[in-house]
């Protein structure tokens, strides 16, 4: 293909991009795709209507940042007892995976909750690359053992996975795809504050620590869809890096690779006041917004570390300053896509990952075809950078 048609073919899609992103909230079009430069200038004639006429909606102005407490420390789960009895939770549900529940990130919460007298139940049980199903059974244990407090200690999916459990614990008449994206969704908004919630992140990967996003496979789709809402976002996220000691190698690369896309298509969305039109009402703005002078600084500073971390911290087991570095990174990701969003990348990836019915990734669950995220979300990125630069 000639440079002059693929610049007009790149800003026919980006423009279509653009229109969908307007009014759709999935994750993949949630409003944030390439854009060539970082100039953010909401007041600029080019990129607003000053004045709107009152039957033209006013174009956005406004960004919001939301991302949870941290705290970053070696050794700093043993505090997650102490947070919970400050908490006065009485009935804490702990979420895990089935691996996770063999090592000794749980243990180390449960111990700290047993030292503060913290009573709770542990739900193992968690799917990597969740779906609709898997969901639905933490749902209903949740509902069933109605906690006033939830955990997650695992990577993405059991963190997401909490996120759910929590949601419609809250909500406990409402149906999965009551809160799911449109348009496999009905996207309602979360009007009310969820229980507490603390994240334990066990991989360098997802930053789901730091989102009010959870993400998962809609089977009778055949498509990756999720919750995108700020009050989904953990009350703490507690950054330890002897969580992440036991991940093996290939978990490593790909919640890295995680780490760099959301840095990347963060820091080259559409700015944030080029979404579309403002909403009527601050709760329904997106959190995923657009890029934004706030994200950008996370997200740049989550390149730079990732683009040294990374390499280290694959090839090296033993590399506890790399691995320290990719989970701090990994945050910094988090909260700088958590508010700017995604785009293509991403967008790629929940169809790969979402039809896959016979790829096993090795180091991975053997239990159901699984591609992990970050390999979904990396198979599309070079042709993604090269699309998005030519804009």
């Amino acid at each position: 293909m000639s440079s002059s048609r693929l610049r007009h073919s790149a800003k026919s899609v980006s423009n279509l991009m653009r229109m969908v992103g307007s009014s759709c909230t999935c994750p993949a079009h949630s409003g944030r795709h390439g854009a060539t430069h970082h100039v953010h200038s909401p007041g600029c004639a080019s990129s607003h209507t000053r004045h709107a006429s009152a039957s033209t909606p006013r174009p956005e102005y406004a960004f919001e940042m939301a991302t949870s407490t941290v705290r970053v420390g070696t050794g700093a789960t043993r505090e997650i007892g102490m947070d919970l009895a400050n908490l006065k939770a009485k009935r804490v549900m702990v979420f895990t995976d089935p691996n996770i529940a063999k090592l000794a990130p749980l243990k180390t919460v449960v111990e700290s909750l047993d030292r503060s007298k913290v009573p709770h139940t542990v739900f193992k049980d968690v799917r990597v690359e969740p779906s609709d199903t898997s969901f639905q059974m933490a749902i209903d244990a949740a509902r069933k053992y109605n906690p006033d407090a939830i955990v997650a200690v695992g990577g993405g999916s059991t963190m997401d996975t909490a996120k759910a459990a929590n949601l419609y614990t809250v909500f406990r008449d409402a149906e999965l795809l009551d809160f799911v994206n449109a348009p496999l969704g009905k996207g309602r908004a979360v009007d009310r504050p969820l229980l507490p919630l603390i994240a334990v992140p066990t991989t360098a990967g997802t930053g789901s620590e730091c989102t009010g996003s959870a993400i998962f496979d809609l089977k009778s789709k055949g498509a990756k869809t999720g919750i995108a809402d700020r009050a989904l976002k953990p009350l703490l996220g507690i950054i330890d890096p002897l969580n992440t000691r036991t991940m093996p190698q290939q978990v490593r690369l790909a919640s890295g690779l995680d780490v760099l896309c959301h840095a990347i298509e963060s820091y080259t969305a559409i700015p944030y006041y080029q979404r579309g039109p403002a909403p009527a009402n601050p709760l329904l703005r997106p959190a995923y917004q657009g890029s934004n002078p706030i994200s950008d600084i996370w997200s740049a500073r989550a390149l730079r570390m990732v683009a040294r971390a990374l390499p280290e911290s694959v090839s090296s087991a033993d590399n506890l300053q790399a691995h320290e570095n990719m989970t701090l990174a990994a945050a910094y990701a988090g909260i700088g896509f958590g508010n700017g969003g995604v785009h293509l990348m991403h967008g790629c990836s929940y169809g790969i990952s979402g039809l896959n019915k016979k790829y096993f990734h090795p180091e991975y669950p053997q239990d159901h075809p699984l591609c992990p995220h970050g390999i979904s979300v990396a198979v599309t990125s070079p042709a993604v950078a090269e699309f998005t630069g030519s804009l």
